[in-house]
């Protein structure tokens, strides 16, 4: 089995870019130099070092925590342990150093993946990204410590702002692909997973984007408009899914305390006022603000309001549709995170939990008093934590979410003709 074995876990390996090509065509080399050679090629093929084996931890924050949250990069930080100093960025002796361009191998921006291999000894992209910064800390009499933070592709596009950009009326998901587009921006139409849109953007003077736009922001202002998911999936992936509703997906992974599913250690349950919207009012650029009320919970439950002004929908239809898909009257008590440690599970579900994707749909089923609880859910956020003292723990966060069914002719309940059982 490849990798590092973390216990009662399986294996990983964390591969960090060196910054060299291992098989680079090299001017003027006997070897590397030579024309028509099908082993030192133009292009060359990245070198990555595993480097888990020096790690204590490794931590990860993908996604969010709650449906009215804005997706920001997913992070993933962690410690090493530098036993003979070869990650210190002044060792010219450490094995990656660059002798080329007499620059550390282990840099910032360097790509870096955590991976786990699977009961077929497969390879599972738990995160893919960016190292950020080194944070080398010297001991005294001890070991020295390099604790290393890094970031999704999420973060390359908070770094990068927009020349003015003169927009037109168009789906979100078509003004997503633009901008991505845009020279200044580039993103890869290979890391890119678009879904089509639901809503209209405006395309008048009072949407054009002003220079110095941060990309980043002006993504999230679309996905603003859309009320969908824009995160970067565990692969490196942008991915844009359209405004939330009912779902035909199955539940990936069932979470039962009575031992006949996935074991839980943690559940999060939340009842609590702040769920609750009974005023919402959009305002879209050069518009005139659109409210939608609900009288009832108001009545119950006081004012409880959201705004969005400067909203990139195109009309104050769309904006008034906005507000009113925004409304929550009755707050309702769910489940709202589910912790499990994977020495707990049996092999296959280490394997579901380890490519478990934002989006998917779960199931927690919990045993309060006499009564046995279950809720279909989404998962909005995810964290991992790998500890080689303790092994992988995994958090996801939730959010509710209508499950409709495929309908079945002649079933007593799936065969029902309603909202809830549609064809196909």
């Amino acid at each position: 089995m490849a990798g590092v074995a973390v216990v009662g876990s399986g294996n990983y390996e964390l591969f960090i870019d060196t910054g060299f090509l291992q098989d680079a065509f090299t001017l003027d080399d006997a070897t590397e130099g030579v024309l028509d050679n099908t082993t030192y090629v133009l292009d060359g093929t990245t070198n990555f070092a595993g480097v888990l084996d020096g790690c204590t931890n490794v931590s990860i924050r993908r996604g969010r925590q709650d449906q009215g949250d804005q997706f920001s990069p997913g992070t993933m930080s962690f410690q090493m342990l530098d036993t003979s100093g070869i990650f210190n960025p002044f060792d010219q002796n450490s094995p990656y150093w660059d002798e080329t361009t007499q620059q550390p191998g282990l840099a910032p921006l360097r790509r870096v993946k955590l991976q786990r291999y699977d009961a077929t000894n497969t390879a599972q992209d738990i995160f893919n990204g960016y190292i950020i910064n080194y944070n080398y800390n010297f001991a005294l009499g001890g070991l020295d410590t390099v604790t290393v933070f890094c970031a999704d592709q999420f973060y390359l596009l908070a770094q990068t702002v927009m020349d003015e950009f003169n927009v037109s009326e168009e789906l979100s998901s078509t003004r997503l692909e633009a901008v991505l587009d845009l020279p200044e921006v580039a993103f890869p139409i290979a890391q890119r997973d678009i879904e089509t849109g639901t809503v209209t953007l405006g395309g008048a003077s009072a949407f054009t984007v002003p220079q110095g736009t941060n990309v980043s922001q002006y993504c999230s202002d679309i996905n603003q408009a859309e009320q969908g998911r824009l995160f970067m999936t565990r692969s490196g992936v942008l991915r844009f899914e359209p405004r939330i509703g009912n779902t035909l997906s199955g539940s990936v992974a069932d979470f039962h305390d009575d031992g006949t599913a996935i074991k839980f250690n943690g559940v999060g349950i939340s009842f609590e006022a702040d769920q609750v919207v009974n005023r919402a009012t959009v305002t879209i650029a050069g518009g005139s603000p659109q409210t939608a009320d609900d009288a009832a919970s108001q009545a119950t439950y006081f004012v409880q309001a959201v705004n969005i002004s400067n909203s990139l929908l195109h009309n104050d239809a769309a904006a008034l549709e906005l507000a009113e898909y925004l409304l929550v009257p009755e707050p309702e008590p769910r489940y709202t995170s589910v912790e499990t440690q994977f020495n707990m599970l049996t092999t296959a579900q280490k394997d579901v939990l380890a490519a478990i994707e934002i989006g998917n749909t779960i199931t927690i089923e919990k045993t309060i008093g006499n009564t046995q609880l279950a809720q279909e859910l989404a998962i909005e956020g995810i964290e991992h934590y790998l500890s080689f003292d303790v092994g992988h723990s995994i958090t996801l966060f939730t959010s509710p979410t209508t499950v409709v069914f495929e309908l079945i002719l002649d079933d007593a309940i799936y065969g029902i003709i309603d909202a809830l059982n549609v064809l196909g």
